[in-house]
C-alpha cells in the first residue's frame, strides 16, 4: 500500500446529496489508486489562508474517467460526502469544476477486509460516507489499494441508516446497488423505521447472528450504542471515530482516543494514525 502523500488537485464537481449535505469529487489519480475503504485524507484550499489548517474527510468512492465506478478501468479521483457545518465546509459548498486544492493522503487504517458471512454496516448521520466503498469492496463491484486488497464476498451484505428525518438521507441512489441490504432509520418515522439505527442493528442479530460481523460510523452516543449491543450478542464491531484533528499525521496528537490495552489499563492512540478504525471493545468511549 502506498504511504501518504502531498497532492495538488483539482474540483472536478460538487453535488448536493440531502439536507445541508455535499459531494466533491477531486481529480487526483494517484491518490484514488492508494486509498481503500476507511481511510481518509486532509483538504484545503490551495490558495488563500482562512483555514489555515486542512480537515479530515472519509472515502466516499472512487470513480473513472467517465465519471462511473471504476471496476476494471484505472480510478482518476476520489469522492467525499460532508455537512455544512463551518467555514471550509460552507467554501466547498460553492467550489467549482477546475478549482485548486491540497490534499494530503491516504491517511489512517480503513476498515479490515471482511471476514465473515454476514456484514453488516451501521451508519448514523454522514457516517454512511465510508460504507459505499465498504459494500462495493464486499460484493465484488470494485477492488481498492495498489496492490488491490484480498477480499471474499460475504454471502451478505447490510447497511443500516440512520437519520434525524428524511430530508437528512444522503446517497439512496448510490447504494442502490447489486446484492446491498439497505434498512432505513429516522428519528421522526417520516421515512423507514420510526426510531434509532440501533434498533434495526437488534432486529438484524436477533434474526441470526452466526459468523456477523459489524463495522458502524456516526455520533460517539450511537457507536456505544452500538458496541455495547455487539458485546451482548458476541458480535465483532469495529468503530471508525469521526475524531476532529489537526495535522493528520499523528504529530499534533489533538485527535487521540483512550484505548484499553491487553493487561487491563488504557492509553492514548491518534486517531489520525492508529486509527481511525478500531476494534470496539478496545475503545473506552
Amino acid at each position: 500500500m502506498f504511504g501518504a502523500s502531498q497532492h495538488r488537485a483539482t474540483v472536478d464537481g460538487v453535488r448536493q446529496m440531502a439536507r445541508d449535505t455535499w459531494a466533491v469529487r477531486i481529480r487526483q489519480p494517484e491518490l484514488a489508486a492508494a486509498i481503500t475503504p476507511g481511510q481518509f485524507f486532509m483538504i484545503r484550499p490551495q490558495s488563500g489562508s482562512d483555514p489555515l489548517l486542512g480537515r479530515p474527510f472519509a472515502l466516499y468512492d472512487i470513480y473513472s474517467e467517465d465519471g462511473r465506478p471504476c471496476k476494471g478501468s484505472l480510478p482518476v479521483g476520489v469522492e467525499f460526502g460532508f455537512v455544512v457545518v463551518g467555514k471550509l465546509t460552507g467554501l466547498m459548498s460553492g467550489w467549482k469544476t477546475g478549482d485548486e486544492v491540497e490534499l494530503w493522503g491516504p491517511l489512517g487504517n480503513g476498515f479490515p477486509p471482511p471476514a465473515a458471512k454476514h456484514l453488516i454496516c451501521v451508519a448514523g448521520g454522514i457516517g454512511q460516507t465510508p460504507f459505499l466503498g465498504v459494500a462495493r469492496e464486499a460484493l465484488g463491484l470494485q477492488q481498492y489499494g495498489q496492490p488491490a486488497r484480498g477480499v471474499t464476498s460475504p454471502e451478505k451484505v447490510t447497511l443500516c441508516y440512520g437519520v434525524r428525518s428524511e430530508t437528512y438521507l444522503a446517497g439512496l441512489d448510490d447504494f442502490d446497488i447489486p446484492g446491498l441490504h439497505v434498512h432505513i432509520a429516522t428519528d421522526d418515522g417520516s421515512a423507514g423505521h420510526h426510531g434509532y439505527v440501533t434498533e434495526l442493528l437488534q432486529q438484524q442479530l436477533d434474526a441470526g447472528k452466526d459468523d456477523t460481523h459489524v463495522y458502524c460510523c456516526g455520533p460517539e452516543p450511537m457507536m456505544k450504542a452500538v458496541a455495547d449491543i455487539c458485546e451482548t450478542a458476541g458480535v465483532p464491531c469495529w468503530l471508525s471515530l469521526e475524531t476532529p484533528m489537526a495535522c493528520g499525521f499523528g504529530a499534533c496528537f489533538s485527535c487521540v482516543a483512550r484505548v484499553r490495552e491487553d493487561d487491563g489499563s488504557w492509553d492514548y492512540r491518534r486517531t489520525c494514525v492508529e486509527g481511525p478504525v478500531f476494534p470496539a471493545e478496545k475503545l473506552i468511549l
